[in-house]
């Protein structure tokens, strides 16, 4: 059985890169957002992320030396996060409708795993960060 998904999208260095920003700092958002089980929101997020198929699964698969997820603050995280969620799903869409959804899905399948792992459920801020989180992937 030929995967026509795989042949259909053609992803660079640097698109890997900002799928690889997006999706582990999608996680990395959420685990600063939470207050009680940071690494435990950021294992099962993690875990959820390596689960990924396809071509999106191969590109976050891969060890991306150059991601950067540091700031001094959240605010300076989503700074670079956010975007790099949009910008993404717009790479994914211009090459393969199945693949952005594909990418949205693993992401939000991610977060949600992340946030499930929050001792006592998640907070307020915690859920208006998966709002915006959702919000980047769904902003094309």
């Amino acid at each position: 059985m030929t995967n026509n998904s795989t042949s259909s999208i053609s992803l660079t260095d640097n698109d890997k890169l900002t799928l690889a920003t997006a999706a582990h700092g999608a996680i990395t958002l959420i685990t600063a957002a939470g207050v009680k089980s940071a690494g435990k929101v950021a294992v099962a997020g993690a875990l959820a992320l390596s689960a990924a198929t396809g071509p999106v699964g191969h590109a976050l698969a891969e060890k991306q030396k150059s991601v950067k997820l540091k700031g001094k603050s959240t605010a300076e995280l989503a700074d670079t996060v956010l975007p790099a969620l949009t910008a993404s799903m717009s790479l994914l869409q211009q090459q393969d409708q199945t693949e952005a959804a594909n990418f949205r899905s693993t992401v939000l399948t991610a977060v949600e795993a992340g946030a499930r792992a929050e001792r006592g459920g998640t907070g307020p801020a915690m859920t208006e960060m998966i709002r915006k989180i959702t919000e980047a992937l769904d902003a094309v």
